[in-house]
């Protein structure tokens, strides 16, 4: 992943980002938590304990807030490869848990750590062929039982592929296929991956949010999340 890249663009990421998904009718914070509340209903469906999160690429850590709403109990460890950004976060977040900043393609904690390893909108900003290696890291630092969510931009549909090539910070961005993602997590070691399709509908028809839970088999969302245990 490029350091210098995220730092560049770190102090600036808020502006641009709401700029570039206005036309949604939404701001950044709509999308932020919208993918931590399918992360609760994911961890309740699967029986899961939480008591140690790490958020893999949590840049300025807009997603802090909503694990302090969905994840009260909780503790919460932001990783990211942008020391700019982690700064950030802890101005913005203070007293928010653990930051570690990711240095040699290793995070930086013990093995078997973690509960929920949570990812949001960031292997587009890895070069494809390291996936399966950061996905590896990622599966040493959870707990056995323990669950990865990946969300990521769904390159099938094209409101989301216009944003992403209109985004300054999404410049070098490559989408990934959900099937891709899938075979890189079982190459990985991970078990059983599975994707759900999310966000099908606009500000305008808010009114239908509600049936999108029965729609993550439609592979029509503008993102989806990749799912995976370790054994």
């Amino acid at each position: 992943m490029d350091k210098a890249e995220f730092d560049r663009f770190a102090d600036a990421y808020d502006t641009q980002h709401r700029a570039n998904i206005a036309v949604t009718g939404e701001g950044p914070e709509y999308f932020a938590e919208y993918k931590i509340r399918r992360l609760r209903t994911i961890v309740d469906r699967s029986r899961i304990d939480v008591s140690q999160i790490c958020d893999f690429g949590a840049g300025i850590g807009n997603s802090i807030p909503f694990f302090r709403r969905y994840f009260p109990e909780a503790t919460l460890t932001s990783s990211d490869v942008s020391e700019r950004s982690l700064a950030l976060a802890r101005q913005r977040h203070p007293g928010s848990g653990e930051t570690l900043l990711i240095e040699n393609d290793r995070i930086p904690c013990e093995s078997d750590r973690f509960d929920v390893v949570f990812s949001a909108c960031v292997f587009h900003h890895i070069p494809h062929q390291e996936h399966v290696a950061w996905l590896r890291e990622l599966l040493r630092i959870t707990r056995p039982g323990g669950l990865i969510a990946v969300f990521e931009h769904n390159p099938l549909n094209p409101l989301t592929v216009h944003a992403v090539n209109t985004c300054p910070f999404d410049e070098n961005a490559r989408l990934i296929f959900a099937r891709q993602l899938s075979r890189s997590l079982h190459a990985a070691g991970w078990s059983s991956p599975q994707i759900q399709y999310g966000l099908f509908f606009p500000r305008a028809l808010a009114r239908l949010r509600p049936l999108e839970d029965m729609l993550g088999w439609l592979p029509l969302g503008a993102q989806y999340a990749a799912l995976a245990r370790k054994s």
